[in-house]
């Protein structure tokens, strides 16, 4: 890596700093917060710089996210650096050894929440932006910063209305700022979500007549779920991981005296190249008649589908993994290429034939999504130097 980009960066440090600072003392949490205050912050920055920026809406008129754009002076694909400015929220904040929006800085880490997760990743993406603004004649294609304010509701409002607007350019491919210097996520698996409604007669829980209640039939679908044979790790597809099965709520009945006639359970399938939602759609439906068949209902089990998102997987030399991976290298990190096991916004992004996408090279931290998240601001130059020298590198073709 150029010894100037090193420069360059150790000198933006403060500054990302700073911004960051400013963006944790604005509580953002999802769902809960006003997110305004927050993206002021950014567009006020990015206005005193002189920065094409807007905000994004949802197809109901609210407030999801901001879009930052550089547009290069020679033809070429985009590329987008994403960055969620929407936390978590605090938890017990009596937990905390420091106010949860202090966006301090002590013994070297930058305190509060937001700092991990991702609002130092937003602040850098930002200051990048600004560097390159000056020399977008000799740019191909562009950039775009995504400032998403929907990402930990689950929603990727940001994301969403980014892919819809048809004033932007789609990108062919997507850096995600999460924090993390080990590894580089290249890839995740799918999703399929459904909820199970299970029936059953009604009864007195006193009555001489036995019934076969929902949770009891419930409870032998649970069983009969656990028990699902799965493929394991397809070699040929490359694909690292295999799928997996995982019943997450469970809810029926009320007090102590009836024996409820519905019980529902939510089911996560975590889906692979192989193994995809048709697959999950079908096993588990077969599953359900084979409760049917065992216990009958008064009503078939109902199967109803709430979500699918497809796995994705880059191979070390596809964009942008190929770029970022590369400008880690060159300044001498050892960084690990990594299929996650937990969906991300890769997995929408590849929902929406954007494959290109990488997760998790940031600085290090700690108390993420927990208590006193914090970010170590050492290794900030490096992290800032890699990102810088990826997109051009990423922009000079």
């Amino acid at each position: 890596m150029s010894e100037d980009l090193q420069l360059a960066a150790r000198a933006r440090a403060a500054s990302v700093v700073e911004l960051a600072s400013e963006l944790i003392r604005r509580p953002s949490r999802g769902g809960i917060d006003d997110y305004g205050p927050v993206l002021g912050v950014l567009e006020e920055w990015l206005s005193a710089r002189g920065l094409p920026h807007r905000r994004l809406h949802d197809d109901a008129g609210l407030l999801v996210g901001l879009l930052v754009e550089i547009r290069g002076g020679r033809p070429g694909s985009w590329w987008t650096l994403d960055a969620c400015v929407d936390t978590a929220p605090y938890g017990d904040e009596s937990a905390w050894s420091f106010p949860p929006a202090c966006g301090d800085v002590a013994d070297g880490w930058l305190r509060g929440r937001g700092s991990a997760d991702s609002k130092l990743a937003a602040s850098m993406f930002c200051h990048i932006a600004a560097d390159l603004a000056p020399h977008t004649e000799t740019l191909h294609g562009g950039l775009a910063v995504l400032l998403d304010v929907d990402e930990h509701t689950g929603g990727f409002g940001g994301a969403r209305a980014y892919l819809a607007d048809e004033s932007a350019v789609r990108p062919a491919g997507v850096m995600i700022g999460y924090p993390g210097m080990d590894e580089v996520v290249v890839g995740g698996r799918g999703l399929w979500r459904a909820t199970l409604t299970v029936h059953a007669p009604s009864g007195h829980s006193g009555s001489s007549k036995t019934v076969v209640g929902a949770i009891s039939r419930a409870a032998h679908l649970v069983r009969l779920l656990d028990a699902a044979e799965l493929p394991g790790v397809d070699a040929a597809s490359g694909f690292p991981l295999p799928p997996k099965l995982s019943v997450t709520t469970f809810h029926g009945g009320e007090g102590f005296s009836v024996i409820p006639d519905r019980c529902d359970l939510n089911i996560d399938v975590r889906t692979t190249p192989g193994f995809g939602a048709h697959d999950a759609e079908t096993l588990v439906r077969k599953i359900a008649a084979e409760l049917d068949a065992d216990l009958p209902g008064p009503r078939p089990t109902e199967v109803t589908p709430v979500v699918a998102w497809p796995p994705f997987r880059l191979a070390e030399d596809e964009q942008p993994a190929a770029a970022l991976l590369g400008a880690a290298a060159g300044a001498g990190l050892t960084v690990r290429a990594k299929t996650a096991g937990p969906s991300n916004i890769g997995n929408l992004l590849a929902g929406e034939g954007i494959p290109g996408v990488t997760a998790g090279f940031g600085v290090p931290y700690e108390g993420l999504h927990g208590i006193d998240e914090r970010a170590h601001l050492a290794e900030l130059p490096t992290v800032y130097a890699v990102y810088h020298r990826a997109v051009l590198d990423l922009l000079d073709s």
